[in-house]
């Protein structure tokens, strides 16, 4: 009974870490997506600090009253933000611009939000992934994924080579039991 709990805790956490694996860098890569993490508790409840919350571009002229976008607080600068659009409009120069506000924020942010400034719109989001994320950044991140690729592979060849050393020791048991 003992071994049979060790094996299925083997494979929930192997599921869970292919999992996470999954939603941080694979499915983001696939779908020309970018992961960022939420830095402060603006998007609180529904997305904490911690939160990995993973944005695809969109066109700006899609982006409805409602959904929450990443947007750079100085178009070219690489500082985001991840806020709730609470309305649109037209400036003066004909230009599609955004009012946003975070969740946990009782007033809109200060500035309207130009088109050009929008990185995308949020696909999902993933509590807690995001700390996990911020430890490792850059090569350490690449290297994190290919340890941990590494391990969850040698640990399902085990669990084959477990397996099919069972399989030859229950075809002897068979093959001596119909020879008695």
């Amino acid at each position: 009974m003992l071994a049979w709990t060790w094996r299925v805790l083997g494979w929930v956490v192997t599921l869970a870490a292919v999992t996470a694996i999954a939603l941080a860098v694979v499915v983001p890569r696939l779908g020309g997506a970018t992961p960022y993490t939420v830095l402060t508790g603006s998007m609180r409840p529904g997305m904490p600090p911690g939160t990995l919350v993973v944005v695809r571009p969109v066109d700006p002229a899609e982006i409805a009253t409602g959904a929450v976008v990443t947007y750079q607080l100085t178009s070219g600068d690489p500082t985001v933000v991840t806020h709730r659009v609470i309305t649109q409009g037209i400036d003066g120069r004909g230009e599609r611009v955004f009012r946003t506000q975070g969740d946990a924020n009782e007033v809109p942010d200060e500035h309207w939000v130009r088109s050009v400034q929008i990185v995308g719109e949020r696909w999902y989001a993933v509590p807690h992934l995001g700390h996990v994320s911020n430890l490792l950044t850059g090569r350490e991140r690449q290297l994190g994924i290919y340890a941990v690729s590494a391990l969850l592979v040698g640990y399902a060849l085990s669990m084959f080579g477990a397996a099919a050393r069972q399989a030859r020791t229950r075809r002897r048991e068979r093959a001596g039991a119909t020879r008695d």
